[in-house]
């Protein structure tokens, strides 16, 4: 499966709208790809947020993945999960013993070394953080640079940049050999996620 190129992250801290409205803006400027983060949610609500999140992208072909919890991906019919650093390598195998040969299996990774290390456990992408330094998680680092990126993609792993990621320097990033980006602070807290969204898909294109 080709992935699309923006990896849309929740986080509703911030926003001023429902979460479900920001996702179907940035749907509604291109968007086909989303990671439900807000792990602080109780279970219960992060299970009718995941199923309200499928019925905006089932329509147009998109994909969910749920952050952290293969079995409420499975429960609420997500395309896949997305698993933590700590997971480690038998997360990726777990999940995929949860969720089957179709679903996406994601991993966030921080150096080039998990980047190979997931690609040889069977995950389907990853991401590689922090590329740039980030206003959604001052000090966090050190911002590792598109140098990581093209190391990256000397596997045949789909990489997403994430961490200080700008329609700017997305395209940097494509250049670098990511597959794509994923971005969080600019599209779920700025007033036009969909013109956000848009914007991204312009300079990934």
């Amino acid at each position: 499966m080709r992935l699309p190129p923006l990896l849309v992250v929740t986080d509703r801290h911030g926003a001023d709208r429902p979460l479900s409205e920001t996702v179907r803006a940035a749907v509604a400027g291109g968007a086909r790809f989303v990671w439900l983060r807000d792990r602080d949610l109780e279970r219960a609500a992060r299970r009718d947020l995941a199923r309200d999140l499928i019925a905006i992208l089932e329509p147009v072909g998109g994909h969910l993945v749920v952050g952290g919890d293969g079995d409420l991906a499975a429960e609420t019919g997500a395309q896949g999960v997305h698993l933590p650093g700590s997971a480690g390598i038998d997360g990726i195998r777990t999940a995929r013993k949860i969720l089957g040969a179709a679903a996406l299996i994601g991993f966030s990774a921080h150096s080039v070394a998990e980047i190979a290390a997931a690609e040889a456990a069977g995950a389907d992408y990853a991401t590689l953080s922090p590329i740039f330094l980030t206003a959604s998680k001052p000090g966090y680092g050190p911002a590792l640079g598109l140098d990581a990126l093209r190391a990256a993609a000397v596997q045949r792993l789909p990489v997403f940049a994430l961490g200080g990621i700008d329609p700017d320097n997305a395209r940097d990033c494509r250049a670098a050999g990511a597959a794509g980006v994923a971005v969080m602070g600019g599209g779920m807290r700025g007033p036009d996620p969909r013109g956000v969204a848009a914007r991204f898909l312009a300079s990934l294109a």
